[in-house]
């Protein structure tokens, strides 16, 4: 029994506890030392804010009651915050449309930038008290609407967390962790500025229009900042450039990581750095960067520091002049500027937060505050002097109000409305038809935090301005920046100029809205600065990875000679088609001169040009034996078969012309088998006429039987047959494998060989092996009849002729095996020429000299007279 009653007694005495807590016995966990801001309403607005940062944490050694870590530093921008909630709720309390007979109040708090204090914040804002109570809720009023805040992803995580498990709404104006997109983890929350995903697209985006692919990282040494730069660092990769650095700027301040971090600045070749890292923790590094003088960098600023005052000061122009920055879209808030600047510590004495800004903004310090406020001291009291209250505001620089550039205010008043379109909408409300189970709707006096929820979820408002405001289903508003350039002013300022807008809802290639000529670089010139690891790759060239080395890093190659590249830090070089070779720079395909044996290159013109005087010397030849064909050396040579053998070598010298020239198909088709012919019809005259000076001779001999043989009848016979042979194997040829016309890409890496393929190699070569085989015959009897007494001793002419042949044509087979197109072509025509030329000019010149210039030895009685010269040497 006991061990029973000792089991159940915290159960039975949890009534108790929740009693005592509840009417605020001395039992509560923690107070914040800290006072508020508040303004009571029938519906309160949480808010959280970091209106202070540097915590001064004090040593523990737990021998007394532990002090909070006091806040050090005034931030005039979370300033702006505290008082755009102010005046957000003021003007919905005065309008009618909106919540009517409903009064809204609001309780800011500062978190001064600490997690474990913004925790214990949300925590006490969630019973109603000021007390940490957790899991309990004890209000007989003023319910708690939403919490706003925080401006900072650290902190706002924290809140989340907490805040997600009674499903309380909570609207962050600054907080961009993707993470916090997460409706399983943060089920209630919801934010009015874009999360870091569409902030890393629109780096990518900016870093690979500029072509910069080296580029620095710096961001905070904090895991929700480190999470944003880590979603950065994957889409930079992925457009192709690379990461030289990634480097933390410290929380707290350290002489010597600054200093690293400079000099890693310094000696990295990389120019463009982006940087993800509140102000107040940014600021000693950059006096460190301006202290040395470093220039030339391109600095990329995220929305946490792209339009900030703080830096927009002369002390930084040299340096932070050139920034390109995505930041929140500027809005407009009727009537704030003129409320800031009417603030005034006496006239709202409950508001500490404006005292603080009174005594930072003019350096002065108020007596009450001294001694409210832990964290001022005897030593700063004496140091600085009272505060009148004359001060005037109007006469602060514009950056320390900076009432013109409202961006997160904007999106806090933003969702400051959408919370209270939100109740309103609650409000409004008709039962049988509200949301909730059974058609129910909720009270606005006692609404439960999730049904608040639910119609925070479905706002869709425009705003005073004008500006669409709703949330998509993870929370998130429309991803809308603006692209602003940081450009030095004459009396040394640094003023943001909007340069372009990023939107990433908007179609595909209307996403980045980009007016390149306004912008002014941290250098001379209005052309774009680089950040390269290495200079690109000119065309014609390729990159050619540094082992060990980023991918940015290369050596530019030269690409090799039968290869290009056409655009610049090409991977490799490819091929052009068969067609097209490469031009000098290797930049670009360009067509391929087609090559052939033409008309108009001199080689083909000095070979025409020979082929027609000797087909002109042919056509006088024969004229010459037609005029003079009844004198004795025209009558003693076979009259018929120099007439044949003439328009043979006539047909010879025309042959050329089926080589030179563009080749055509009917010319490739004919070409080789007509030379072949008309060549075996001339080798086969001059075998006849040697075999009938023979058998002229063998039948004077007594007796002999070789005068039946004479006549024109064992002459034409042989040349018949013999030419016939040839026009059968090129027949066959012909029919079987016919040459035809082809361009020859393979030949020659630079040019296109317009040529003729043979067709059948083998018929090629068996057709001048026949003809060498003829010319061989006629050699060796022209070479054995030599010493017979011819009267103008034609068997010795056709010796040398055929000698001539034999050598052109043995010539022409290495020489032609060893040349490609028009030079192989042209070894053809040469040996065509030079072959007739030599049956031409031996056979036919010494008789054409005799009727023309010596008329005295054409005659019968010197014929007569040489042959009985014969006969007497012979008896």
């Amino acid at each position: 029994m006991r061990g029973l009653v000792v089991g159940f007694l915290p159960l039975l005495l949890q009534p108790v506890l929740v009693h005592i807590v509840a009417q605020g016995a001395s039992c509560s966990l923690w107070t914040p030392t800290e006072d508020a801001f508040t303004s009571n309403g029938d519906i309160n607005i949480g808010a959280i804010f970091a209106v202070h940062f540097d915590n001064d944490y004090p040593q523990a050694n737990y021998t007394i009651t532990p002090r909070q870590a006091s806040c050090k530093t005034f931030v005039t921008r979370a300033f702006r915050y505290v008082q755009a909630v102010a005046f957000a709720v003021n003007e919905i309390n005065q309008n009618p449309s909106i919540l009517t007979n409903i009064t809204l109040g609001f309780r800011v708090h500062d978190s001064c930038y600490d997690e474990t204090k913004a925790t214990k914040l949300a925590m006490c804002l969630l019973p109603g008290r000021e007390e940490e109570v957790p899991n309990f809720q004890c209000r007989s009023h003023s319910p708690l609407a939403a919490v706003i805040g925080d401006v900072y992803s650290s902190v706002t995580l924290a809140i989340a967390r907490i805040l997600g498990l009674h499903r309380y709404p909570q609207i962050s104006h600054g907080a961009h962790l993707q993470l916090l997109s997460d409706k399983i983890q943060f089920p209630s929350f919801m934010r009015t500025m874009p999360n870091a995903d569409t902030v890393s697209v629109g780096v990518s985006m900016l870093v690979n229009h500029f072509g910069w692919t080296w580029i620095g990282l710096l961001s905070l040494d904090k895991d929700s900042t480190q999470s944003t730069m880590l979603l950065v660092k994957q889409d930079i990769l992925k457009t192709g450039a690379c990461i030289a650095f990634w480097e933390e700027i410290p929380t707290l301040y350290s002489t010597t990581k600054l200093l690293h971090l400079v000099e890693v600045l310094k000696t990295s070749s990389a120019k463009a750095v982006v940087t993800i890292c509140p102000e107040p923790y940014l600021l000693p590094f950059l006096e460190e960067v301006a202290r040395q003088n470093i220039t030339g960098i391109i600095w990329i600023a995220t929305h946490v520091w792209a339009s900030s005052s703080l830096l927009s000061v002369v002390d930084y122009s040299t340096v932070l002049t050139g920034t390109i920055g995505f930041a929140i879209r500027r809005g407009v808030i009727p009537g704030l500027k003129e409320f800031l600047y009417n603030l005034h510590p006496l006239r709202n004495p409950e508001d500490l937060f404006t005292k603080e800004f009174w005594e930072v903004a003019f350096g002065c310090t108020w007596p009450e505050v001294f001694t409210n406020i832990s964290n001022s001291t005897s030593e700063d009291y004496q140091r600085k002097p009272l505060c009148t209250g004359s001060e005037d505001l109007l006469g602060l620089k514009p950056h320390v109000l900076d009432a013109n550039n409202f961006r997160l205010t904007n999106n806090m008043y933003n969702a400051i409305y959408a919370t209270s379109h939100a109740l309103h909408n609650l409000l409004s409300c008709r039962p049988g038809k509200g949301p909730f189970l059974n058609g129910t709707c909720a009270n606005i006096h006692h609404f439960r935090p999730w049904q608040l929820l639910h119609y925070l979820k479905k706002v869709h408002f425009r705003n005073p301005e004008g500006e669409e405001v709703y949330f998509n289903e993870n929370g998130d508003p429309p991803p809308r920046f603006e692209i602003l350039n940081w450009q030095r002013q004459e009396d040394g300022s640094i003023q943001h100029v909007k340069v372009g807008t990023f939107d990433y809802s908007a179609p595909q290639g209307h996403q980045f809205i980009f007016n390149e000529s306004a912008i002014v670089w941290n250098q001379e010139g209005e052309q774009v600065p680089v950040s390269l690891c290495s200079a690109s790759c000119l065309e014609g060239y390729r990159k050619a990875a540094r082992e060990g080395q980023a991918s940015c890093c290369y050596d530019c190659v030269p690409c090799s000679e039968e290869e290009i590249s056409n655009h610049t830090d090409s991977i490799e070089c490819f091929k052009c088609p068969e067609d097209q070779m490469p031009n000098e720079r290797q930049d670009r395909c360009v067509s391929k001169p087609v090559e052939y044996l033409s008309y108009q290159e001199p080689l083909g013109a000095v070979l025409a040009g020979f082929s027609v005087c000797y087909c002109f010397f042919s056509l006088l030849v024969f004229l010459i034996f037609i005029r003079y064909n009844q004198t004795p050396v025209v009558k003693a040579n076979n009259l018929p078969l120099s007439y044949l053998l003439l328009c043979a070598l006539i047909l010879c010298f025309l042959c050329p012309y089926m080589f030179i020239g563009q080749p055509l198909q009917w010319t490739c088709l004919l070409r080789q088998a007509a030379f072949g012919t008309v060549f075996a019809l001339c080798v086969s005259c001059i075998l006849a006429k040697t075999i009938t000076v023979l058998l002229a001779f063998g039948a004077t001999r007594p007796s002999s039987k070789l005068r039946n043989w004479t006549g024109l009848k064992v002459p034409f016979c042989i040349t018949i047959v013999c030419s016939s042979l040839q026009l059968v194997l090129c027949a066959a040829w012909l029919i079987l494998a016919p040459p035809f016309h082809e361009l020859n890409f393979r030949s020659s890496a630079r040019r296109i060989i317009s040529e003729c393929n043979e067709g059948s190699t083998m018929a090629f070569w068996l057709m001048l092996g026949y003809m060498g085989f003829l010319a061989t015959v006629t050699l060796i009897v022209a070479f054995l009849a030599r010493t017979l007494p011819d009267s103008f001793n034609e068997a010795k002419l056709i010796t040398f002729s055929m000698l001539v042949f034999v050598t052109v044509w043995f010539s022409f087979i290495p020489a032609y095996l060893s040349t490609r197109g028009k030079h192989m072509v042209a070894v053809e025509v040469f040996a065509i020429l030079a072959s007739s030329a030599g049956m031409l000019s031996c056979i036919f010149l010494p008789k054409i000299y005799i009727i023309l210039l010596r008329p005295e030895m054409n005659t019968k009685e010197h014929l007569m007279g040489r042959r009985e010269k014969v006969k007497q040497k012979r008896y």
